[in-house]
C-alpha cells in the first residue's frame, strides 16, 4: 500500500474510519426476511451477531440475561461494580448523577473496592442459572489472579479484554501472562483483544484464541487519542485483521478465528460497515448503553475512565433510545440509526443481495468521506 509523506523524515499509511467508506448496492436484491444474521463461535450459536461490551454502564446480571434472551452474547465485566459490591445499584445511580467537574475522583474512589471472588461466582451463576450462554471478561493484568474462579463458576466463554493486548507483553516487574500457554491449558474458548494491526492479530490467533477483538481506543467513552496520541481507524483495522484471519487459515489448514469489531460503532451504519470490512460479530458499548433498561441510566463509561494513574476515558451522556429489545431488533422509533440495529443490518444485506454474513464480507465498498451533522 502506498505511504504518504508526513514530512521529510516520516511516512505513514493512509487508514480509513467508517465515516470514510460506504457500501455499494449490487445488481441483486433480496427480501430482508430471507437474510440470516446468525453467528457461531466454537460450540455456541447466537441468533444475533452482537456481543455486549463488558462495561458497568452496559451490562448487569439482569441485562445480561435479557441480552441472551434476545439472541446476543452478553459479557459481564468481572472487574466492575457487580464483583466489588453486593448491591451496586445505588453507586450506579450516583455515577450517573456526578458533576463532570469533580466526578473523576469519586469514580476512582468507588472502584478502589477490592474484587471479591465470591461475587464473581455469584454473578456468573445468576446468568448461567437463567440458561444463558455465560461469558465474563477480565483484563490481562487480572487474568492470572482470577481465572480459576471464573472457570470454576462455569463460564462458557472467557474474554480477555484490554485497551490493547499483545501476545508478547514484556514486563520487568512481574511475570506477564503467557497467552499461548494459558489458552492451551484452559478448557473454555477464549476471546482476546484489543488489537488493530495485521501482525499483532496474527500473533494473537497463533495463541489459540477462538476470537480476536479489533479496536483500540475508538469507543465513545475513550480519550486515548487525546491522552496517548494512539488511534486505529476501524475500517482499516478490521480489514487488516480479516486479512490476518485469511492467512492464518492458510497457515493452519483451515482453523477459523472470529474477528469481532470492538469500538467506534455508535450507529447502525457503522455496524453494517464493520461487517462489510470483514467482522464476524460486533461488540457494542455506547449503542447498548442507550437502552432504557441499561444499568448506566443514560450514561456510559469504561474502565479507562477511572484509572488510578492515567485516565484515558470519560463518562459520557448517551441518553436513551428505547428498550434493549427495541435497540437490537426494533421497532425503531427514530431514523437516526440508534435503534433496530439488527433490522438495519438485515436491510443492508438484502439491498446488496447477500443472505449470509460471511458472504456480506465481500460486498463492494468505496472511499466516500463525509462529515456527520
Amino acid at each position: 500500500m502506498t505511504e504518504i509523506e508526513i514530512g521529510r523524515g516520516k511516512r505513514g499509511r493512509r487508514a480509513y474510519s467508517f465515516d470514510d467508506i460506504a457500501i455499494v448496492p449490487s445488481r441483486r436484491t433480496r427480501d430482508p426476511q430471507d437474510v440470516s444474521v446468525g453467528w457461531q463461535i466454537d460450540a455456541y450459536h447466537f441468533d444475533l451477531p452482537v456481543v455486549a461490551a463488558p462495561m458497568d454502564s452496559v451490562m448487569s446480571p439482569a441485562s445480561a440475561i435479557e441480552m441472551g434472551r434476545l439472541g446476543g452474547l452478553p459479557v459481564l465485566d468481572l472487574e466492575g461494580l457487580w464483583t466489588r459490591y453486593e448491591s451496586p445499584e445505588p453507586l450506579l445511580r450516583e455515577i450517573a448523577q456526578l458533576d463532570p467537574a469533580n466526578g473523576l475522583a469519586r469514580m476512582q474512589e468507588i472502584y478502589r473496592a477490592p474484587i471479591r471472588p465470591d461475587l464473581i461466582t455469584l454473578r456468573l451463576g445468576e446468568i448461567r442459572d437463567a440458561g444463558i450462554t455465560t461469558a465474563g471478561a477480565l483484563s490481562p493484568q487480572r487474568t492470572q489472579e482470577h481465572w480459576k474462579t471464573v472457570v470454576d463458576a462455569g463460564v462458557d466463554l472467557f474474554v480477555i479484554r484490554g485497551t490493547t493486548v499483545s501476545a508478547e507483553h514484556v514486563s520487568g516487574r512481574a511475570e506477564p501472562l503467557n497467552l499461548k500457554r494459558f489458552i492451551y491449558e484452559l478448557d473454555v474458548p477464549v476471546i482476546v483483544g484489543g488489537v488493530a494491526t495485521y501482525t499483532a492479530s496474527l500473533h494473537l490467533m497463533r495463541t489459540g484464541a477462538a476470537g480476536v477483538l479489533v479496536g483500540f481506543g475508538g469507543g465513545a467513552a475513550h480519550t486515548t487519542r487525546r491522552a496517548l496520541g494512539i488511534h486505529a481507524p476501524m475500517a482499516s483495522a478490521i480489514a487488516d485483521v480479516a486479512a490476518a484471519r485469511r492467512d492464518y487459515m492458510d497457515e493452519t489448514g483451515g482453523r477459523y478465528v472470529h474477528v469481532i469489531a470492538d469500538g467506534g460503532m455508535g450507529l447502525s451504519g457503522d455496524i453494517i460497515k464493520a461487517f462489510a470490512c470483514g467482522a464476524d460479530a460486533v461488540m457494542l458499548g455506547a449503542s447498548l448503553a442507550r437502552a432504557a433498561d441499561a444499568p448506566g441510566g443514560g450514561f456510559h463509561w469504561g474502565s479507562e475512565a477511572h484509572h488510578e494513574a492515567l485516565p484515558r476515558g470519560e463518562r459520557v451522556e448517551v441518553g436513551t433510545a428505547g428498550t434493549l429489545e427495541q435497540i437490537l431488533t426494533g421497532p425503531a422509533q427514530s431514523a437516526d440509526g440508534t435503534s433496530n440495529l439488527v433490522g438495519a443490518l438485515r436491510r443492508a444485506m438484502a439491498t446488496t443481495g447477500y443472505s449470509e454474513l460471511k458472504e456480506f464480507q465481500r460486498v463492494e465498498t468505496v472511499v466516500a468521506p463525509y462529515q456527520r451533522s
